[in-house]
């Protein structure tokens, strides 16, 4: 009986009513197929009914789809459900066919102006959510289609925009409608024979279109801080709108700074208070001024600096009118220590009562008093900032420099030291730095005891980085007022302590400070020492200058020994120079024997790196022989400082069997492209 619907309905009321969503809805999918067409609006009802009730819309979207194939008359229904259930794009692209669609009867009733009013509606309301469609050009369609209606579809149209962000469109849709307006007007005064110097009307629609357009920008701002009253940039930008209107400017910075809540705001708000103060200041209203920074000191700012910042420039202006007993007394009330003490840091307290530790005024006040102030006051500002621990190492300098003016050594020293304590590497760099040759210059060798005590203190602890400018500040100490002993036991330490990176120029200068003090042959333990201790790059150097002082002292056996001893680092094909400053060497001072045995280790010593490249060139084979087929080549090469290079050529070729073929080329070699070709033989083209 699949032929009669009756049976259908009952049967898939009953899967309905058992929740059975999947066996429902193929049991439907049957029935449509069983049924001719005729009987299928006995079953849609029941079906669209069901899909209606799903927890997700999109079986119901698919259905309604093939629903709207039979019925598409029925396309309102099918867009109140979209709307219903959020898809709003698919229903503003269902509406906008229906209202093109000239043929298209509603059957509740509506007219085409209608449908397009809902439309509008639709689509600049929920500009976010409508993409599909060009809102813009649909709107100003409309525009063109219902003139009697411009009012409403010129602010559906704004809607649009507003809710899209583009403020800037809104106001050229304003404007466009104005003169849309302005246009018509003159028109019908024209039809009606009417002089249009005589209509008021047109006249005021002119007047308010070129107030419209002046007043953009202001218009545009207005928007914006509607957005986000606490936007302290576009205060910034409304002030500079109102420029030459005093009365405005002092109106806006009123209610800038009534509504911009520091903690939300976005840029800087104390600006907006010393702006304002300035701006006071600038028409010579300094009362005006001092009670517009009196009220901003009271503001609870999120940061501290920006109190500190209020305060700096409190003082500053009161600085530019020379009135200096006002600015120190500024200060001083900046930095007083508020009732309840809390820490900078400490966001659940005031800026009030953290200010008295902020660096910025401290500094300024330090400024003062020592340019307006008193040496007692000075120095009171300056103990104060080491006692709240708020110093840096600049502010310590700074408090020693000013004591060293007023003659105060000792006490100099004294706050060299209360630094010292107070900061650790590397920050403490900079006071040992100028501490040490303060002291130099004040005492020289009177009190050597104690300059060595402070070098000591110095470099217990000093990072590598740091070391070379106090070893050598150490040694010179030594050298004018000391012990020539103790200045070379400095300058060995010092050769130990320095990064590695400085340890070749630490051995020059204590090579050279030795061959002054002591003479050329005292050298001989310190070049032995650094030939240990340095890199093969600078062991060589080493050993080619020792030779060389041996040579001129005539101890021809020493330098031929030390030549010896430094080949061994020597690579025949890599360090060309060195072999060459032995060979005439041995030119000048040796005979065929000599000669002999100088050829004889140059042969070994190339032997021994051929050993260890022939052990690098099988773990090269290795790693190749997996990756290179038949038919492939693989090359690698070793860069020396001398420029030569390395080449090894891997060939595994056809018939050919496997080779290894080491290469040394110059750079001269590679650019003239004079590279020996004849080793490959038949290969050389590969």
């Amino acid at each position: 009986m699949h032929k009669m619907p009756r049976i259908w309905l009952d049967y898939c009321q009953f899967l309905v009513s058992q929740c059975k969503i999947t066996r429902s809805r193929r049991t439907f999918d049957r029935a449509l197929r069983a049924l001719p067409v005729t009987q299928h609006p006995r079953i849609w009802p029941l079906y669209l009914r069901f899909v209606r009730n799903l927890p997700l819309p999109e079986t119901a979207i698919r259905v309604y789809r093939r629903y709207l194939k039979l019925s598409p008359e029925n396309a309102e229904e099918y867009i109140d459900y979209l709307r219903s259930v959020g898809r709003l794009d698919e229903a503003a692209v269902r509406l906008a066919a229906v209202v093109n669609d000239e043929g298209f009867v509603s059957k509740e009733g509506k007219s085409n102006y209608q449908l397009w009013h809902e439309l509008c509606d639709l689509i600049s309301q929920n500009p976010d959510k409508v993409t599909s469609l060009n809102v813009g050009a649909i709107i100003r369609g409309g525009l063109t289609r219902f003139t009697d209606q411009l009012g409403k579809l010129w602010c559906s149209l704004a809607d649009y925009y507003i809710r899209s962000g583009h403020f800037e469109k809104v106001f050229d849709s304003y404007a466009q409608f104005e003169e849309s307006m302005i246009a018509a007007k003159m028109e019908t005064t024209a039809e009606m024979g009417q002089d249009e110097d005589d209509d008021i009307d047109l006249e005021l629609r002119l007047a308010r279109f070129e107030q419209l357009i002046a007043r953009r920008p202001l218009l545009l701002n207005s928007v914006l801080l509607r957005q986000n009253p606490h936007n302290v940039h576009e205060w910034h930008k409304r002030v500079k709108l109102y420029e030459g209107n005093p009365r405005q400017i002092i109106n806006t910075y009123t209610e800038a700074v009534q509504t911009v809540d520091p903690v939300k705001a976005t840029g800087k708000p104390h600006c907006l208070w010393v702006f304002f103060a300035k701006f006071y200041e600038e028409n010579e209203q300094l009362d005006d001024a001092r009670t517009i920074f009196e009220k901003a000191t009271k503001v609870n700012y999120k940061q501290v600096d920006d109190l500190a910042a209020v305060w700096c420039e409190y003082g500053e202006m009161e600085l530019r009118h020379e009135n200096y007993e006002q600015a120190l007394r500024i200060l001083r009330k900046a930095t007083a220590i508020p009732s309840k003490k809390a820490e900078y840091f400490d966001s659940s307290e005031p800026v009030q009562n953290r200010v008295y530790k902020s660096l910025k005024v401290w500094s300024m006040l330090a400024d003062l008093e020592e340019s307006l102030g008193t040496f007692q006051s000075t120095k009171a500002v300056y103990d104060r900032i080491i006692d709240l621990r708020i110093a840096t190492p600049q502010i310590i300098i700074n408090y020693a420099m000013f004591l060293e003016e007023h003659n105060y050594f000792e006490e100099s020293f004294k706050a060299y030291e209360r630094g010292i304590a107070l900061f650790r590497w590397p920050n403490v760099y900079d006071i040992w730095n100028t501490y040490l040759t303060k002291f130099i210059d004040r005492y020289g060798g009177k009190k050597l005891e104690r300059a060595r005590d402070l070098f000591e203190q110095a470099l217990d602890g000093c990072p590598a980085k740091f070391a070379k400018t106090i070893y050598l500040l150490y040694a010179k100490l030594e050298e004018e007022y000391g012990l020539a002993r103790h200045a070379m036991a400095v300058y060995e330490r010092a050769t130990q302590a320095v990064e590695t990176e400085e340890r070749h120029h630490m051995f020059n200068i204590y090579i050279k400070r030795a061959a002054e003090i002591y003479g050329v042959t005292y050298t001989r333990a310190i070049y032995q020492k650094a030939i240990e201790v340095l890199p093969d790059e600078h062991a060589r150097e080493m050993c080619l200058r020792f030779a060389d002082m041996e040579s001129k002292l005539g101890e021809i056996d020493r330098a031929r020994a030390i030549y010896s001893y430094c080949s061994q680092i020597c690579d025949p094909r890599v360090t060309a120079n060195f072999w060459q400053t032995w060979k005439e060497f041995e030119i000048r001072h040796g005979n065929e024997d000599t000669i002999r045995e100088m050829l004889r280790i140059k042969r070994s010593v190339q032997a021994t790196y051929n050993t260890q490249v022939n052990f690098m060139s099988s773990q090269m084979l290795k790693a190749t022989t997996s990756s290179t087929g038949t038919g492939e080549w693989a090359c690698t090469n070793m860069l020396d400082p001398d420029k030569n290079f390395l080449f090894w050529f891997y060939i595994h070729k056809n018939s050919f069997t496997n080779c290894l073929f080491p290469l040394a080329f110059t750079e001269v070699q590679l650019e003239q492209k004079s590279v020996p070709t004849a080793v490959f033989g038949g290969l050389k083209d590969d």
